[in-house]
């Protein structure tokens, strides 16, 4: 059966230091790591890629939250990707190669006074734009969740009723990406803070 709706993540955030800063060197050696990680993931979709730079094309201009101004970076690290449903994205995010990248972020990210994600719809065959997912996180910040903007612990279905996620698919999932992480995983642990 074909999916009507793929989920849209988009997450923002903002480093203690510039791009080149040793500060942050953590992070650049794991972003290759974590792009390969969700590619394998099931449930992954497609990713934006950013202008300039090798991978996806990006999927309109980059642009960011207003939480950015008075920083004093001009951007910040950001990501946009499809995925089937919020099971596998959940997946996704909290096992294996990227679970160890949140729980090391402090370490390369200020503290966000801001939601760190947003979750949100879109049909089947489209692409959401950068402005899309800096409006819903924008939304989200300002309102709280619903079913334009949401999060994994008040998350909603494309018709906009409530979601309750399916934790025993999660596990089967995650137990299924780790099985095809295992030399990333390996490739991590030699990747200092």
């Amino acid at each position: 059966m074909k999916a009507d709706h793929h989920l849209a993540l988009y997450n923002f955030g903002l480093h203690v230091a510039p791009y080149g800063d040793p500060a942050i060197d953590g992070f650049v050696r794991r972003e290759s790591l974590n792009f390969e990680a969700a590619v394998r993931a099931e449930g992954y979709i497609a990713r934006s890629g950013y202008d300039g730079e090798p991978g996806p094309a990006s999927w309109g201009v980059q642009v960011f939250p207003r939480f950015i101004e008075s920083s004093g970076f001009t951007s910040g690290p950001s990501s946009l990707s499809l995925w089937a449903d919020p099971e596998s994205l959940m997946a996704f995010s909290y096992a294996g190669v990227h679970a160890e990248a949140l729980k090391n972020a402090r370490h390369w990210n200020v503290k966000q006074q801001w939601p760190p994600l947003v979750l949100f719809w879109v049909k089947a065959g489209d692409l959401p734009q950068w402005h899309d997912g800096v409006e819903r996180l924008e939304h989200l910040a300002d309102n709280g969740p619903s079913a334009f903007a949401f999060t994994f612990k008040q998350a909603f279905d494309p018709c906009g009723a409530p979601y309750t996620l399916d934790r025993a698919r999660v596990k089967a999932l995650t137990t299924q990406n780790l099985q095809n992480q295992q030399d990333l995983l390996r490739a991590l642990a030699s990747i200092s803070l």
